[in-house]
């Protein structure tokens, strides 16, 4: 069974965010799916079922290390690309990923950016900084408090903490006890934050993620995450308008530089939401 192992938000290789797309995986059960994603023991790992569409689409699973998820998004992209490289063979305009959440197409640009719609933003309950400060290991007033601290979701929900500078992102640090004694009762899991200005003088915004209740310690690159932050902006207007086309840093703290970019414009009736980024080929092998 062969598979491929991709940079996803990668300017470059051995950046973004790492991601493994197994091919022709059809007979593997839930639990062989599941060893694979630990045994490879990036943030994703994806499974492709079948080399043929379905209903337009191709049949998709998204494993981490430690549980099955309905969406994600750096593995939509990297699957995606995948798809369209060694399966389809050829340059497509779209490939379309069934996914637990439904379809999600993927888009190819000229300049090499892929692009997901990702679905309409739903907005959870709101959390204090008391909260969310201890949990990771800031004073009260590194959160921002003219914003929010708050659950979204376009797929996947976060919990979205915006911090007053660059330094104060720099400094978090999760304290697991605290992290899961908090999500206990939230419907978000992860914990999204971000603060103004971001690692380069081309990124809007510095973001870091954290999902040890998925195994992950701290993700390279969010593509679901920095969804939820795009609806986020554009509902409180953090940058003063309806619409947002910007891009933004992670992965930095733990070696893995990642550029994400991020359109969203908010309606009377809805908030659409697009995420981008680049992908690189790393490897191919076989499992045994």
């Amino acid at each position: 069974m062969v598979f491929h192992i991709v940079d996803v938000f990668a300017e470059q290789k051995y950046s973004g965010n790492q991601l493994a797309v197994v091919l022709k995986a059809g007979s593997l059960s839930t639990d062989e799916m599941q060893a694979i994603a630990q045994e490879m023991h990036f943030s994703e790992t994806t499974f492709v079922l079948s080399e043929k569409p379905r209903d337009g689409g191709y049949d998709v699973r998204i494993f981490t290390p430690a549980e099955e998820v309905p969406f994600a998004g750096h593995p939509t992209l990297g699957t995606a690309h995948v798809i369209q490289h060694h399966i389809i063979g050829r340059d497509v305009n779209r490939v379309t990923l069934n996914l637990k959440i439904g379809q999600i197409p993927v888009t190819f640009d000229p300049d090499g950016i892929l692009w997901m719609d990702q679905v309409e933003p739903a907005f959870g309950q709101r959390l204090a900084p008391a909260q969310l400060a201890p949990v990771l290991g800031l004073d009260e007033d590194a959160i921002d408090p003219r914003f929010p601290i708050e659950e979204v979701s376009t797929g996947l929900p976060h919990i979205i903490v915006p911090l007053q500078d660059l330094a104060a992102l720099k400094q978090a640090s999760i304290n697991r006890d605290r992290y899961f004694a908090l999500i206990e009762t939230t419907w978000a899991k992860p914990i999204l934050i971000f603060c103004p200005g971001g690692y380069t003088d081309q990124q809007a915004l510095g973001v870091r993620m954290f999902a040890d209740c998925f195994g992950i310690a701290e993700d390279p690159a969010t593509g679901s995450g920095n969804g939820c932050l795009a609806g986020y902006l554009v509902r409180h207007r953090y940058f003063g308008d309806d619409a947002i086309d910007i891009s933004t840093g992670q992965g930095y703290e733990v070696g893995r530089p990642s550029t994400l970019y991020l359109q969203a414009e908010a309606t009377e009736a809805s908030i659409d939401v697009r995420v981008g980024g680049r992908v690189v080929d790393v490897a191919k092998g076989q499992l045994s």
